[in-house]
């Protein structure tokens, strides 16, 4: 499975990306697909997921200015980025999950100027 995520830049904090994560192959399948992220110097986090029935959740620090979602038709993942902050800025990765797939895609970079 490859993932091809797109979609980072540089922004102003409150302003606003949109991410991409398009899939080679149908997206159904998998159980979840999650975004992560990894600021300089610090290790990876869970962002947000989206499981196979459409459920998202999202870490602290992101919840109520993030939205994950999913077009299985276009095979694609999104990650809706709003009132960003500075401490946002960091390389976002896109991952699915299956019974028999833990595939990552190449990251994206976000970074947002105060």
């Amino acid at each position: 499975v490859q993932l091809q995520a797109s979609g980072g830049g540089l922004v102003q904090a409150g302003g606003s990306l949109r991410l991409s994560c398009v899939a080679s192959i149908n997206i159904f399948s998998f159980n979840a697909m999650n975004w992560y992220r990894q600021a300089p110097g610090k290790q990876r986090e869970l962002v947000a997921v989206i499981t196979s029935r459409n459920s998202a959740s999202y870490a602290g620090s992101v919840k109520g200015r993030f939205t994950i979602s999913r077009d299985v038709a276009k095979n694609t993942l999104y990650l809706q980025l709003n009132s960003l902050k500075v401490e946002d800025t960091g390389v976002y990765y896109c991952n699915a999950r299956g019974a028999l797939t833990d595939s990552w895609g190449q990251g994206t970079l976000v970074t947002v100027s105060s």
